[in-house]
């Protein structure tokens, strides 16, 4: 994938539906941090997580909103074929105004593991550390192989959590990324 693949900016003009005809967002899920008692732990959490035509509909408004307030939308590419992206939020927020939101990230399901992801990662943290911020702020899908991602990548608990994040998804991982 990786030499065949093209990574880029994707187009407000681009962002609709049609994008993601051959992007499978599917996940089975068997594991996941949860948190008990203050501590966490991974427990049993089965679940399958399959975006249909309505969550495709949600997701190219958010996305169009964050290029419309300045954020980042950025695509992997294969023969043409939108196969992985990720968006990052303009809007500073933390104490220090150091944070940036890392809103969404993924890869489709039939091309996880060939090192897309963490391109798609990079790029967030160049294009956040551009704009002048010190940490990428995740707030992350609690399955285990999701978390294994990001701490590959370096992230660790969030310093601060974003409360509008965890009233949203109560079981997602606060976590964060120096820049």
């Amino acid at each position: 994938m990786q030499e065949t693949a093209t990574y880029r900016n994707v187009a407000f003009e681009e962002l609709a539906v049609e994008l993601f005809a051959h992007f499978q967002r599917h996940q089975v899920v068997t594991k996941c941090w949860r948190k008990r008692n203050g501590e966490w732990a991974i427990q049993d959490a089965p679940f399958v997580d399959d975006w249909g035509e309505e969550e495709y509909k949600i997701l190219v408004g958010c996305l169009k909103n964050t290029l419309t307030t300045g954020g980042l939308v950025y695509g992997a590419f294969q023969e043409g074929k939108l196969k992985g992206f990720v968006s990052v939020e303009a809007d500073f927020f933390g104490k220090k105004k150091e944070y940036l939101d890392l809103s969404a990230i993924h890869v489709s399901e039939d091309l996880r593991g060939h090192g897309i992801g963490k391109k798609l990662f990079a790029e967030a943290k160049r294009w956040a550390k551009e704009k002048g911020a010190g940490k990428l702020y995740i707030s992350a899908h609690s399955a285990v192989e999701s978390q294994a991602f990001y701490r590959s990548l370096g992230c660790t608990w969030a310093e601060e959590c974003n409360a509008a994040h965890v009233e949203k998804e109560p079981f997602d991982c606060q976590l964060e990324c120096i820049l």
